[in-house]
């Protein structure tokens, strides 16, 4: 038992040091690994896994709205970057830059990737002639570069995978229609997928993307109480067309600029996932999500005909569509039990000599370790009702943490006092003016997360200067 007891052990308690209990949750369950590059990370096959099945979910929903996938340069010239000039100013700080090809200087630099708006309008500027070329929707999976002082696995590296999405319309109305659907299609993926429930709302100004006429995002609330960032969605409208030269002949032959839009979500949902719904003995993953959802574990596996049974069991529910593998090492079953509560699988399933005789096998629930005694006859069916259940109660319970962790404050004492005492998300009114944004955020370090679509009247003025109110807003500290 003492070795059964060393793998949890090993993990901070979270209530103790919740960043140490990220990084130890990170590493033992084995995600990821450093590398010898400073800043960035190797995705090891169990962290890489989550990652190819919120690629393949997140790709169908975009191919459900008639996005098609393309491939752009990691490379993009200095002189082309800097057509956009609000847009290269944004991104300036953290650009790497190349300045040798093999030993012979380039007459140009050329910036690694930081986002990819600059070669999509290129790209659009030639592609894009006539309003039957339009409208161009395109997303592109691939990796970005952004030199980051500050580094933690999966939330911020200087290297890191995601996707982006890059449409060009003939209206300002169809720009817009199609930056609020992709940030509700993120919504829906985080909640209906991750089991993680997120506001819907604006950026301000001082908060939105460079270049952009307005940004949408999701944001989610962790078990620490700090904001996540999980989805943003801009609208450029024609500002990067008039920079590009992009444009089109309409049905009337007159000449117009595109409309365009950006959007994307990054490998920090892995991070998501595992400071929403992970507890002090490793990950709980949501079963939608999960790269292994059962692991059948074979008890006295030595016993003749124990382990043929658990290969029997697991080849019956991989037919039914289950993500199955059985534990046949030749650790203890406590080990294995840990192992699993580690890696967060979402069930396991125990069977013995004595369970295998009475036809039946423990399921084991990894959120709330509810055990339940069915027949293996049934064993598949009961399992999809457990994992169906399992994902329902993960997103309300991350529903209910986050609401219980919500904070209304009216003035700026009220406002302070929470930011000290009660991590979370505060929700206050705000008179418009960025002076306000910078104030709260030097004072207290929490920031503006987002106007949130659905708009109440809590209070008739703004909760750091006192003056008139315009809008609801959602603060909070942020990683």
């Amino acid at each position: 038992m003492a070795k059964d007891k060393k793998l949890v052990e090993a993990i901070t308690s979270m209530e103790v040091d919740f960043a140490q209990w990220y990084t130890d949750v990170v590493k033992k369950a084995e995600l990821m690994g450093y590398s010898s590059v400073k800043g960035c990370m190797i995705f090891k096959p169990a962290g890489y896994a989550i990652w190819e099945n919120i690629q393949r979910e997140l790709d169908r929903r975009f191919k459900e709205t008639g996005v098609e996938n393309v491939y752009m340069p990691m490379f993009i010239p200095e002189s082309l970057l800097e057509r956009e000039k609000e847009h290269v100013e944004g991104f300036a700080p953290e650009v790497a830059w190349v300045t040798h090809g093999g030993l012979s200087p380039l007459q140009e630099r050329l910036c690694v990737r930081p986002t990819s708006e600059t070669l999509f309008c290129d790209f659009y500027k030639d592609e894009i002639q006539s309003y039957r070329d339009l409208p161009k929707l395109y997303n592109q999976w691939c990796s970005v570069v952004r030199w980051e002082k500050e580094t933690r696995p999966f939330l911020r590296s200087r290297e890191f995978l995601w996707q982006e999405g890059h449409t060009a319309h003939a209206t300002a109305e169809e720009a817009e229609e199609r930056t609020q659907q992709m940030l509700n299609l993120y919504a829906d993926f985080c909640e209906e997928v991750l089991a993680i429930p997120v506001i819907r709302g604006r950026k301000t100004d001082k908060e939105k993307f460079a270049g952009a006429e307005a940004t949408y995002t999701i944001e989610a609330l962790m078990h620490d109480g700090k904001a996540l960032q999980s989805g943003t969605s801009h609208n450029f409208g024609d500002g990067f067309a008039k920079a590009f030269e992009i444009q089109y002949t309409d049905k009337d032959n007159r000449l117009k600029y595109v409309y365009q839009t950006s959007w994307g979500m990054t490998t920090r949902l892995i991070g998501a996932i595992i400071m929403v719904h992970g507890d002090d003995s490793g990950l709980v993953l949501p079963p939608m999500i999960a790269p292994v959802q059962v692991d059948v574990i074979p008890i006295m596996q030595t016993k003749e005909g124990v382990l043929d049974k658990a290969y029997e069991v697991a080849d019956t529910l991989k037919k039914t569509g289950l993500r199955v593998k059985v534990d046949d090492s030749d650790k203890s079953p406590g080990w294995k039990f840990s192992e699993q509560e580690m890696r967060g699988i979402p069930v396991r399933v125990e069977m013995g000599p004595r369970d295998i005789e009475a036809n039946q096998a423990i399921i084991v629930r990894r959120d709330t370790r509810e055990k339940i005694t069915v027949s293996i006859d049934d064993l598949d069916t009961a399992i999809q009702e457990v994992l169906a259940t399992m994902q329902k109660e993960m997103l309300e319970r991350a529903r209910a943490h986050r609401d219980a962790h919500t904070y209304d404050a009216h003035n700026y004492e009220e406002f302070k006092d929470i930011v000290t005492n009660k991590p979370g998300f505060i929700r206050g009114m705000w008179c418009g003016d960025e002076a306000c944004e910078n104030k709260i955020k030097e004072e207290t370090t929490a920031t503006s997360r987002c106007m949130p679509f659905e708009q109440e009247k809590i209070s008739d003025v703004c909760v750091c200067c006192g003056k008139p109110a315009k809008k609801l807003v959602y603060w909070g500290k942020a990683y």
